[in-house]
């Protein structure tokens, strides 16, 4: 290769911009409440303030896009001014995660290249923290399709019958959770969403694509928040997360 195509191959790295989509149009019926579960109050303020927070974090995700329901009625309640002007909220949200990806990625195609990563993350998943985003990103800087964040599976899998009786035993070598966020090029992660619509992960979509995203190793404690019992979870460990900073505070100060 000559050293001058290389030259142009190493500034396309350092071109490529980081961009940050999280689809929050859903309504969370699994938490049998009124609210829209992003909404719900943790620690005073709505659940997707603190994903939200830890995305405008860090400094290099250059915008922070917020799929909304087109009738969304509770944004505009709030004050998000404190995560600054790199927060944008779409109005395009669908009635599938799918969708509301899909529709994110159309309503931002005049403001990114091609090439450009796009980090999908849910917004039910308050307890992302800074370095997690920023292993995923150094750890797939050069990687030719993407990938997410991801756990080892610890528990013992039993497959269920109808009747709720054990069905057999299944072997948890080599077996995942999914986490978020999950990033890809822009329009890679587009094309794929346009031919997979009926997929629960940006993952999936490349999966059906015929391509193999890489999984980094992140940690248990980004939990989603599904459950009445999550948000409680979720609270303890953000909790002990602001202690433990206000401790290393302390710990500095003469």
């Amino acid at each position: 290769m000559c050293r001058c195509r290389m030259c142009r191959m190493q500034n396309r790295h350092f071109d490529t911009r980081h961009f940050a989509l999280v689809p929050a149009a859903g309504s969370g019926a699994r938490m049998g409440r009124e609210l829209p579960k992003q909404y719900l109050p943790l620690l005073g303020k709505p659940l997707i303030h603190h994903t939200l927070a830890a995305l405008c974090s860090v400094p290099a995700i250059e915008r922070v896009f917020v799929v909304l329901s087109v009738d969304d009625a509770e944004w505009a309640r709030y004050d998000w001014s404190v995560l600054g002007s790199r927060l944008v909220p779409l109005f395009c949200g669908g009635p599938t995660r799918a969708d509301s990806v899909l529709g994110g990625l159309r309503a931002i195609r005049d403001e990114l290249a091609a090439t450009d990563w796009v980090l999908v993350h849910d917004a039910a998943r308050p307890c992302v923290a800074g370095w997690q985003i920023e292993k995923l990103m150094h750890e797939l800087a050069h990687d030719d399709v993407g990938g997410l964040l991801a756990v080892p599976m610890a528990d013992t899998l039993k497959r269920a019958d109808e009747s709720h009786r054990v069905a057999g035993t299944v072997a948890r070598e080599g077996l995942w959770r999914a986490q978020t966020p999950q990033m890809f090029r822009y329009m890679m992660l587009r094309r794929a969403l346009e031919g997979a619509r009926d997929v629960t992960d940006e993952a999936s979509a490349i999966e059906a694509a015929g391509l193999r995203p890489r999984l980094i190793e992140g940690d248990a404690a980004n939990l989603k928040v599904t459950w009445p019992h999550d948000l409680l979870l979720a609270e303890w460990i953000l909790r002990r997360r602001e202690n433990e900073v206000e401790k290393t505070i302390e710990e500095k100060t003469p």
